[in-house]
């Protein structure tokens, strides 16, 4: 029996020499591009009971300017995220990696706006109204967004700084 596609996937070649780094605003445009692309991303909290690093997949939305995110309130990840020592997020693969830091809001199921709701539901794939468990919503925004892809990209790779994108009009 064979995997699917999608989860067992031959090793990318590396390429023989990187191209050469991306200027600010085609990273700021490529970053928003994933943003509004992807669905998971890997969400970094502390264990608010034992100090530990955790990390965990999860699934969001980006609505230009936040990421909705959301998981059971008694979970590592909830109760972290609800901590208040804000969140790292990491999308993309290694060759092609944003990270963004940023602030974290807890927003109860019952509050979160319905479209809003119906959106994650319908981007994700997954209703957390429809779970017999106690979800919360959590909005994170973002203060600080890197992306590179390759080594010769690590300079410059802020393309957020104080929840202000950088080279671009807004």
């Amino acid at each position: 029996m064979t995997a699917p596609d999608d989860v067992c996937r031959p090793p990318a070649e590396v390429p023989a020499s990187p191209p050469p780094p991306r200027p600010t605003a085609a990273r700021v445009r490529d970053t928003r591009d994933l943003l509004g692309r992807e669905i998971d991303c890997w969400v970094a909290t502390t264990d608010p009971a034992t100090g530990a690093p955790h990390l965990v997949p999860l699934s969001f939305d980006w609505d230009g300017s936040t990421l909705l995110l959301a998981t059971g309130e008694r979970s590592v990840a909830g109760r972290g995220l609800a901590s208040g020592a804000g969140v790292r997020i990491g999308l993309g693969g290694t060759r092609d990696v944003v990270m963004v830091d940023g602030s974290v809001g807890v927003v109860p199921t019952a509050d979160l706006d319905p479209a809003e709701a119906d959106r994650f539901a319908q981007r994700t794939g997954f209703d957390p109204r429809e779970t017999s468990g106690s979800y919360l919503f959590f909005r994170v925004v973002p203060s600080r967004i890197q992306a590179w892809r390759e080594e010769n990209e690590l300079r410059g790779r802020d393309v957020m700084r104080d929840g202000r994108w950088l080279g671009s009009t807004d």
